[in-house]
């Protein structure tokens, strides 16, 4: 059994979708046993330090997962199997493969600048362990992200994705007067103005921009629509929620959908990401052609990562993983296990490259 197969298989079997604490622990453990590393555990995760150098360089995941389907739980954690090549389990593609690759890279490789592994709580939460992280000060100038980005330019081969999409999830509150159904000019209908405020958000722009080459169109969509309390009652409130999928520097502009009577309301706000220099996302990608026979190219992700966070931050971040789009929060959720090998390779070179110096 190789080493990335067997780390993989001992940090899927850890439940960590209620409580991350064990997972986060059974990891800070390894990378004490494992390495000389300065490892401090805390509830934003886990973040280790080795090296020294003038630029940080960060291997980031999470541990962290979604709530398991029932076939993917036992009586002492979660079931992880093996069969055809693939590791299936709650977590082996979201992201636990690609966080063992990340950590035997970090123990084995000898970098070129001060190395960095982090493992954050709260990733599925919207972000919350990197966000306290770097509130706390987290600020590597250089971050590998090991979220999925295999399978994008073609099946089986392990891209560089140098951009991804953020979402910001928002309500449309409409307020009315309520009044008798056979009286309605007695009152205010709330979902009338909410369906003004819908026709609005049907005519916004998608935003669109370009980063390193590769093209991202986001997208503003109604996804939920609640109001009225019985059949006979004009409506008070109406809800709408909106779906909108960003990109970097674009909004689309859904204060235009505050007709009167009807508030916007943020809810979340997931940042996208863009890498800001071409010189690393070449490294990375030199790195993921050496590391395979396919050919990687740079791409750009729909969903937003923890990317997000820390580019909004200052640091300069690219996404390299080994899940493959469609496996994440699936009861059938697997991954390759000669891809989570490759990616051990990749991350490897990539800390034994100076970032952005091809020279």
């Amino acid at each position: 059994m190789s080493e990335v197969l067997d780390l993989t298989r001992r940090l899927v079997s850890i439940p960590s979708h209620d409580d991350e604490r064990a997972a986060g622990e059974a990891i800070a453990d390894w990378l004490r046993e494992e390495t000389a590393a300065t490892v401090r555990h805390d509830d934003s995760g886990v973040i280790a330090r080795r090296g020294d150098g003038r630029e940080s360089l960060a291997l980031v995941g999470h541990h962290d997962v979604v709530a398991p389907a029932d076939e993917q739980v036992a009586d002492d954690g979660y079931v992880v199997r093996e069969r055809n090549g693939r590791l299936h389990g709650r977590g082996t593609a979201d992201m636990k493969g690609s966080l063992a690759a990340a950590m035997l890279a970090f123990r084995d490789a000898d970098p070129s600048t001060e190395l960095v592994f982090a493992s954050f709580a709260g990733e599925e939460q919207g972000g919350v362990g990197a966000r306290a992280a770097i509130d706390a000060g987290f600020a590597p100038d250089y971050a590998v992200v090991g979220e999925g980005s295999t399978g994008y330019s073609a099946p089986g081969v392990t891209d560089v994705a140098v951009a991804h999409k953020g979402r910001r999830g928002s309500t449309l509150v409409a307020t009315g007067e309520s009044a008798h159904a056979s009286e309605p000019e007695a009152g205010e209908n709330a979902v009338y103005r909410a369906c003004d405020a819908v026709d609005i958000v049907r005519t916004l722009d998608a935003p669109e921009t370009t980063v390193l080459g590769r093209t991202l169109t986001g997208s503003v969509a109604v996804t939920e629509i609640e109001g009225g309390t019985a059949w006979n009652v004009i409506p008070e409130r109406c809800s709408v929620t909106v779906d909108e999928r960003t990109v970097p520097g674009e909004r689309a502009d859904l204060a235009r959908a505050e007709v009167p009577g009807v508030e916007w309301v943020v809810d979340q706000d997931l940042p996208p990401m863009a890498c800001d220099d071409a010189d690393f996302a070449e490294t990375v990608l030199d790195a993921a052609r050496e590391a395979q026979s396919g050919a990687p190219e740079h791409v750009a992700k729909p969903h937003a990562t923890d990317a997000g966070w820390l580019a909004a931050a200052g640091t300069t971040c690219v996404v390299c993983g080994a899940a493959e789009p469609g496996e994440a929060h699936t009861a059938e959720e697997s991954v390759s296990v000669e891809v989570l090998k490759r990616c051990e390779r990749i991350y490897r070179r990539v800390a034994e490259s100076v970032p952005g110096d091809r020279a």
